[in-house]
């Protein structure tokens, strides 16, 4: 009974602890320390979309990478060093991640213009992933504000917990269900393959070996990855730079890039969603967003937690407060 008595005070308590984090988050977090700095990012990023299009997706998709791996918490920007793993080594970052300068050069120019480090890393990434999407044309949401950064990395927790291209439906679900995210959420998010390219090495396998692919689809891709290495890129969907529902059209015409793509309309519980998806672009656009907010609100650092990086390249380490 003690035992008893004792889970439940802990997970009273856990509950308690994390209700705290949540509710140091807020969406007017800067307006009083440093008014301009939500515009800065959203000039910077507009910029970096403008010169190069996948950018954009390179951006939404470090986000995602991040909180998938211990929270929101800037990880995936730190550099190895003796005391750091760091994550951009991981197998799904390596020498695939991309965008990183980007957001240095935001962390510069919002720097600057607040006169002093005050906006963490881990708030402009997630704040980039938003303004990101509205660059190409997709739905805005107000994100939660009020993260720190991570003071830590690990290669080994990436490695773990970044869902992979080779996942069927059931592994998928586990994965987000892990970081508290739902069968809506995965699909949902997963709707951000709208935007963005995949390399050779994520979906050679499928056109190969899977049989719920649509014969023209597979043929067109089999000639892409064997015109070149494993670095050549395909589009997960046919408007790779434009927010819309056509990778999940794609999906119900099992022309699904990856084999965690079409996982997501396989005959299981998620058809529903995708058909409804691959018709409403108006229904994925609201959930899309929701989700995104949920997903940026994965156990933050808050309060005096982690630290707020000073300007240094990629994310080093800083001895910021």
């Amino acid at each position: 009974m003690a035992s008893s008595s004792f889970l439940f005070l802990h997970v009273l308590v856990m509950l308690s602890l994390a209700s705290m984090a949540f509710a140091d988050l807020s969406d007017d977090f800067y307006d009083d320390v440093c008014p301009e700095a939500l515009p800065t990012i959203k000039r910077v990023v507009e910029d970096a979309v403008r010169q190069e299009r996948r950018m954009g997706a390179s951006l939404l998709r470090l986000h995602f990478h991040d909180c998938f791996v211990n929270g929101c918490d800037a990880s995936i920007l730190l550099d190895q060093t003796d005391t750091i793993d760091s994550e951009k080594t991981a197998r799904a970052n390596n020498n695939s991640a991309r965008g990183f300068e980007v957001i240095d050069k935001i962390k510069s120019e919002v720097d600057k213009i607040c006169g002093r480090p005050v906006v963490s890393c881990a708030d402009i990434l997630t704040v980039a992933a938003r303004d990101s999407v509205v660059a190409l044309h997709g739905p805005t949401w107000e994100v939660q504000l009020g993260r720190r950064d991570s003071t830590t990395a690990s290669r080994t927790t990436a490695n773990n917990d970044i869902p992979t291209p080779f996942m069927d439906l059931s592994a998928l679900i586990n994965n987000f269900k892990k970081q508290g995210l739902d069968e809506e959420d995965l699909v949902a998010l997963s709707g951000g393959h709208t935007l963005g390219f995949a390399q050779c090495s994520t979906f050679r396998n499928r056109i190969y070996n899977d049989a719920n692919i649509d014969s023209t689809f597979a043929s067109q891709r089999y000639k892409l990855s064997t015109s070149g290495g494993d670095s050549n890129l395909a589009s997960l969907d046919p408007t790779p730079a434009f927010f819309d529902s056509k990778y999940f059209s794609n999906l119900v015409s099992n022309k699904g890039l990856l084999h965690s793509d079409q996982a997501l309309f396989s005959g299981g519980e998620t058809d529903d969603l995708v058909k409804t998806y691959s018709k409403n672009l108006k229904t994925f656009s609201e959930d899309f967003a929701e989700s995104m907010i949920k997903m940026g609100n994965i156990k933050p650092l808050t309060g005096k937690q982690g630290q707020i990086r000073g300007r240094l390249r990629e994310g080093e380490l800083s001895k910021g407060k």
